[in-house]
């Protein structure tokens, strides 16, 4: 039995073209994964060197063009744990967060490829 990334790939062979939805919808999923995480990765990077200090305000703006899906959600679920907002604003800015995610997640994966 195949775990991981093998499992995965031999899941996308399978995969027949009654199952394109299925193929486009792993393909989405992938794409805005790989956006959050890019924006996790900046963000908490941002976080990091810039600490307490505060930053000039073109360079705040320009990391959070891509770290923003990321602190978008982490402001999100922390009001949504302490009832400060209700389910659909949760849900709206979950949704949004991810939308962000699947551009720069696009935007990163195109580079990768064309690398």
């Amino acid at each position: 039995m195949q775990t991981g990334t093998a499992a995965a790939f031999a899941l996308l062979r399978r995969l027949t073209a009654g199952s394109a939805v299925l193929h486009q919808l792993l393909v989405a999923m992938f794409i805005m994964t790989a956006g959050l995480t890019a924006s996790g990765i900046v963000a908490n990077t941002y976080r990091l060197i810039v600490g307490k200090t505060e930053p000039s305000r073109a360079l705040y703006l320009a990391v959070m063009v891509v770290a923003g899906p990321s602190v978008l959600f982490d402001n999100a679920a922390r009001t949504r744990l302490k009832k400060e907002c209700s389910h659909i604003a949760f849900w709206l800015a979950a949704a949004l967060a991810l939308y962000w995610s699947l551009a720069i997640g696009l935007l990163v994966v195109s580079l990768a490829l064309a690398l």
